[in-house]
């Protein structure tokens, strides 16, 4: 790494540990009242952080996924609802970096997120399709230039509070379910009526209410790829590996916690061993190990990106995926023996070792892309793929 390198480095680790600061400071009134952590998106527009997946050439920084993934790990710690806004908002810029530089229209959308730090939701799921974002009921109508909307929709994370949304439908009305394409949509190119509320166990502040979506706009923002490619290409690998960072980021201050507790309690015994300290050990070998999986990850998709065949391969999707079952499952653990070592202050909210809000964002990593769904495609895939036997390929 040269000294330019490091010196950007730096600065993005300063610029998301001020947005830490500010998020962790409303993190458990977000978690309390179920609201959107405006304080932390308003400071992350503030140090530039929307368009920094964006290339240079369209006035982002062209930051690679691996530091994309550094900044969730680090608001992860903070406030996972934070985190998880900054990592879908990425997933989404992700897909126009990969799937809409040969567009006038997307290339001035993405100039567009870099100057006026516009927030970008997602709508990929929808009412009678389950989980299943690779199936859609709703059908995309394009008539004169322009294209029509309507789509129930579940779930939009954060959707009153985007700037824009990318929303997947059917290409046409005769087309099948899984033939769809991708649409960006701004804010004043569509209305939502609200469906369903968001009052849930964990990642609160996300506001992933359901909204029955209306839409009008020009034709041209369609993205030109069908979503079938922009979905193996950029989404799965981006959600998978940056919803992993921020998971390892509770996870992480989890254990922070449970450091600080057991160093706590040695100082009011000098020269005894207090107890916890062989579970903070076995929990940083977890740590470890969650941290091996995502760095690796990380490293294959930045290769793969250089080759469409690879980045489109069965072994690549099974990789991808198993980041993810392993980070999700990994991380639960780790909290609870937290929650273990800190007793009744961990359980009790409102002391400096309270893990309970960690807890409950955490459970929600086994359900985003149902771990059941992502085994039964891996499965599907390994009835054809061979397992990696080698460490080095």
């Amino acid at each position: 790494m040269d000294l330019s390198s490091k010196s950007v480095e730096k600065s993005l680790k300063a610029r998301a540990m001020r947005v830490a600061t500010v998020a962790a400071a409303y993190a458990d009134e977000v978690d309390k009242v179920g609201r959107f952590p405006r304080e932390a998106i308003d400071a992350m527009k503030a140090e530039k952080l929307m368009g920094i997946m964006i290339p240079v050439e369209f006035g982002g920084e062209g930051l690679s996924t691996s530091e994309i993934a550094e900044v969730c790990t680090i608001l992860g710690q903070s406030c996972a609802s934070s985190a998880m806004i900054f990592a879908m908002h990425q997933i989404k810029a992700s897909s126009l970096v990969c799937h809409g530089t040969e567009a006038d229209w997307h290339r001035n959308f993405m100039r567009r997120v870099v100057a006026e730090q516009l927030l970008l939701g997602s709508a990929t799921t929808e009412a009678g399709i389950g989980g299943n974002m690779r199936n859609s009921i709703c059908a995309i109508e394009v008539k004169d230039g322009r294209c029509y909307l309507e789509k129930d929709a579940t779930v939009i994370s954060y959707g009153a509070d985007c700037d824009a949304i990318l929303i997947t439908s059917r290409s046409h009305k005769d087309a099948a379910s899984s033939d769809q394409v991708m649409t960006v949509f701004l804010k004043e190119q569509y209305t939502l009526e609200h469906t369903q509320t968001w009052d849930t166990l964990g990642m609160r502040g996300t506001c992933s209410d359901g909204f029955i979506f209306r839409g009008e706009a020009p034709a041209e923002q369609i993205l030109p790829q069908p979503f079938a490619e922009i979905a193996a290409q950029s989404m799965l690998a981006s959600a998978h590996l940056l919803w992993s960072s921020l998971w390892y980021g509770i996870a992480v201050d989890a254990f922070a916690r449970a450091q600080n507790f057991v160093r706590a309690a040695a100082r009011k015994a000098p020269g005894t061993q207090p107890p916890g300290l062989v579970q903070l050990a076995e929990m940083s070998s977890q740590l470890q190990a969650v941290r091996s999986n995502i760095v690796n990850g990380l490293r294959s998709f930045e290769e793969a990106r250089q080759d469409q065949d690879r980045l489109s391969s069965m072994g690549f999707a099974v990789a991808m995926n198993n980041v993810k079952i392993a980070s999700s499952e990994m991380i639960l653990p780790i909290i609870n023996q937290a929650m273990r070592v800190c007793g009744i202050l961990g359980y009790k909210n409102g002391t400096p070792y309270s893990l309970g809000r960690h807890l409950r964002d955490a459970h929600s990593a086994e359900l985003m892309i149902s771990n059941d769904r992502i085994l039964a495609n891996t499965s599907n895939m390994l009835l054809v793929h061979k397992q990696e036997t080698g460490l080095l390929g």
